[in-house]
């Protein structure tokens, strides 16, 4: 892929003024950025307002923000400090990108706004890697005009760090298709070799956050139920190895998948979904989990409780027996994962639309607009 932007007609001025300009600066490829700047883009190309996309180029290979109407541009250093410098408003996600939006708008000729939607909020690291974790949140926060979190608990973060403005904002990310018909999931689960057995799907990156360690534990506790179900984990990370080592060590009943396109496919065909994580903000799975009526187990901690409501089972971080037993219970109860499979899709009609979050996104442009109108 050509490394130079691409050019892009510039939208229809709405009443009689030119098109605002904004940058949505992504510090990574994570799916649920990734997946929301894309949402985003399309909404806002679709207002009117000129975007451009700065982020990795395998993000732009695998999301197509030009697809969506924006302006593609790598993720170099010049590359985002030539297009800030041509920006109304630069929108940063996650904490990295906002800490590169904030370096790459200082020194300009103009001053322009800076609105970040926090994705950090996990729990403090120890040591040295906390100080410079909170270090990092506080400039952040203090250099956005807005900070937008995608929970209640990442708000109040952000105003604890000194955020002049922060405000709850949950991103709404597209709606996947509904689950699978009966014979597309059984072939689903065929190709994964749960035919006659039940069949429990996480999915996310393989890092220490995400709580794999404890799954496996919990893995381990299921094999004495009959018949046995098997545990598939689609994703990616540093902890491949150390997680394949346990796996074939202990004869866990436990595929790791790799990194899948397809994760929306393999839920629908999953009898439960467990997210174990230390820390989620708005988990990608959770929403797509209650959204596809798969029962969910997932950990009592950041954004999750208040995401999902009465509609998942929740168990606290750090305990593999109560998150082992959960599963189990869900698997011999056919009758309550129905009733969570209703509750999810109950609960999930509440959270805001992808033209909600738009419209949100654009009034507080409009209004950072306004108040740096000269």
């Amino acid at each position: 892929m050509s490394s130079s932007p691409v050019s892009l007609p510039v939208p229809a001025q709405p009443y009689g003024r030119p098109p605002l300009r904004t940058v949505q600066v992504l510090g990574g490829a994570g799916a649920g950025s990734c997946a929301h700047v894309r949402s985003l883009a399309t909404g806002l190309a679709a207002r009117g307002v000129r975007v451009t996309v700065c982020a990795p180029v395998a993000a732009e290979g695998e999301y197509d923000f030009t697809g969506a109407g924006a302006q593609f541009t790598p993720d170099a250093v010049s590359a985002l400090r030539a297009a800030c410098a041509g920006a109304d408003v630069v929108h940063a996600h996650g904490l990295r990108a906002g800490m590169r939006a904030a370096l790459a708008l200082r020194g300009g000729g103009r001053r322009v706004p800076l609105v970040v939607t926090w994705h950090g909020g996990a729990p403090e690291p120890a040591g040295a890697l906390g100080r410079l974790s909170r270090l990092l949140e506080r400039r952040v926060a203090r250099a956005a005009a807005v900070v937008l979190g995608a929970s209640s608990d990442q708000v109040d973060l952000a105003r604890r760090r000194g955020a002049r403005d922060a405000r709850l904002a949950a991103p709404a990310v597209p709606v996947a298709t509904a689950g699978e018909p009966a014979a597309e999931a059984g072939k689903t689960r065929a190709e994964l070799g749960a035919v006659e057995r039940p069949l429990v799907i996480a999915v996310g990156s393989l890092v220490a956050r995400r709580g794999y360690a404890l799954l496996l534990d919990a893995a381990r506790a299921w094999r004495v139920l009959d018949p046995l179900p098997l545990l598939v984990i689609a994703g990616e990370g540093p902890l491949r190895s150390e997680l394949a080592r346990r796996i074939e060590a202990e004869g866990l009943p436990v595929r790791l998948l790799g990194r899948r396109r397809d994760a929306d496919r393999l839920l629908a065909a999953a009898d439960v979904a467990v997210l174990p994580s230390r820390w989620e903000g708005r988990s990608l799975l959770a929403q797509e989990a209650l959204r596809a009526g798969v029962a969910l187990v997932a950990t009592e901690v950041g954004g999750v409780p208040e995401l999902v409501g009465d509609a998942a089972v929740l168990v606290p971080y750090g305990d593999p027996g109560a998150l082992a037993s959960a599963v189990a219970g869900l698997l011999h109860d056919p009758d309550r994962r129905a009733a969570l499979a209703l509750a999810g899709r109950a609960q999930a009609a509440t959270w805001p639309s992808e033209d909600d979050t738009v419209a949100q996104v654009l009034s507080v442009y409009d209004e950072l607009m306004e108040r740096h109108r000269p």
